[in-house]
């Protein structure tokens, strides 16, 4: 019966979102209100179990995504993600120019959230195809895939950030572990994929061609590579010094202060604020409007997963959390596995990475936190790579591919659907190696 109820619960979800376009926020209210009821929990109770869970959510996460919104924005604005492209693909050379733009929309895709990055790289990939006359799919997929991955796996994107929070893992662990995830992720679904896409025809629209901001206004390579790694940086030097100095003392408990996440983003933009606003001859104020609208953008997406935080608060709160892992458990089916096909089946009746991620996190939560042996770290990047899953018709990602590249709906799952599902898998593999070692 339980298993029964959270079902209907996803369905309610699926149907109120994808079928009465309903915004996830509210959808995700009303299905935590519907499943708090169902549930058992008493009325004068669903309410107070709703609002806990929002603000608990988002009490954790707000100051990394913000941040991290604005970071992207100002890297964006600057031209500095333009000067990293530049860079690498002069380094390249026109032979290698897929691995160019796989590594800009790797190095890139870490501060900018993925909707602001496709739109920011498409015209980079556009310019390369026109200049040199190369398939389009070919050339573009591995940028995107490198896109892709970033934002199913890495801290500080929205759904990886959240699972951080929801299964109390260790922000640098998980980014260490989904980079080398990442790697082999982006390179099969990227450069080795792209070689059966050679014949997929495409002609891009002119209006996508790049407008480029003159070389001589653009901010230094080091300058450019340096701020918009320097959350990865300051997150994985952290991390190791942490790992091998155990004294405890104050050059610790200081090192771990300025290792957290929030400090983190809070110490790269105050320093990008420096080296790509004001050095390049921006005001404050003109800096302030730009994080304003990087707000703005971020903010339906955090009240997305202030939704999913009520539905795991009312799952819990119901008493239930025991019994699902019970239940879990008897079916003999691997935990990290299990994390990833429940993401994986949201993601397809859904078409929302992030509310696939978070609503499976709701779903599977209490089996890390009652068992022990269940790797927090692993957990949160399986359930990320579910949440990459055939991308379809139903997913706004789908649509901005197809539109930009000018492709049919059957080249269009042939290359970037089967793209988001090379991801997933290899990302599922990963973890499931990981698991033996770690």
């Amino acid at each position: 019966m339980i298993l029964l109820t959270i079902l209907f619960c996803i369905l309610l979800l699926v149907l109120l979102v994808s079928w009465l376009k309903v915004t996830p926020f509210v959808a995700f209210l009303i299905v935590s209100i519907t499943a708090g009821l169902l549930l058992g929990i008493p009325l004068d109770k669903v309410t107070a179990s709703v609002q806990k869970g929002l603000g608990d959510t988002l009490s954790s996460i707000t100051i990394i995504i913000c941040l991290g919104a604005m970071l992207g924005k100002l890297v964006a604005e600057s031209g500095a993600a333009q000067k990293i492209a530049e860079v690498l693909v002069n380094a390249f050379g026109v032979k290698y120019i897929q691995w160019a733009l796989l590594i800009v929309g790797f190095i890139i895709g870490i501060p900018l959230f993925y909707n602001t990055g496709f739109v920011l790289v498409v015209p980079l990939i556009f310019s390369v195809t026109y200049k040199y006359k190369l398939p389009a799919v070919y050339i573009g997929l591995p940028m995107l895939a490198a896109l892709s991955v970033t934002h199913g796996f890495l801290p500080p994107h929205p759904s990886p950030t959240a699972l951080v929070a929801i299964f109390h893992a260790n922000m640098g662990t998980t980014l260490f572990y989904g980079l080398l995830l990442a790697i082999p992720a982006v390179i099969l679904a990227g450069p080795v994929f792209a070689l059966a896409l050679k014949k997929i025809p495409s002609n891009p629209l002119d209006t996508f061609i790049a407008k480029e901001i003159p070389s001589d206004k653009l901010p230094g390579a080091t300058n450019s590579f340096l701020t918009a790694l320097l959350p990865v940086i300051l997150i994985m030097a952290t991390t190791v010094y942490l790992n091998l100095d155990t004294s405890k003392g104050q050059a610790h408990r200081l090192i771990a202060f300025i290792g957290d996440a929030p400090i983190v983003m809070l110490i790269s933009l105050i320093i990008a604020t420096f080296t790509l606003g004001v050095r390049q001859g921006k005001t404050l104020k003109h800096l302030g409007g730009i994080y304003g609208d990087a707000a703005k953008d971020i903010s339906l997406i955090l009240l997305i997963i202030a939704g999913s935080g009520a539905f795991k608060q009312v799952l819990t709160d119901s008493g239930i959390t025991q019994t699902i892992t019970m239940l879990f458990k008897s079916m003999n089916v691997q935990p990290l596995f299990l994390g990833w096909l429940i993401a994986a089946i949201i993601r397809i009746s859904l078409g929302s990475a992030t509310v696939a991620g978070l609503t499976a996190a709701g779903i599977i939560s209490s089996m890390v936190t009652h068992d022990h042996s269940i790797n927090p770290n692993l957990m949160v990047l399986a359930i990320g790579a579910g949440s990459l899953a055939f991308s379809h018709v139903n997913d706004g990602g789908f649509w901005l591919f197809k539109e930009y590249f000018n492709l049919s709906i059957k080249d269009t799952i042939k290359s970037w659907s089967v793209m988001e599902t090379i991801v997933s898998v290899v990302g599922l593999g990963g973890v499931l190696v990981l698991n033996l070692i770690v």
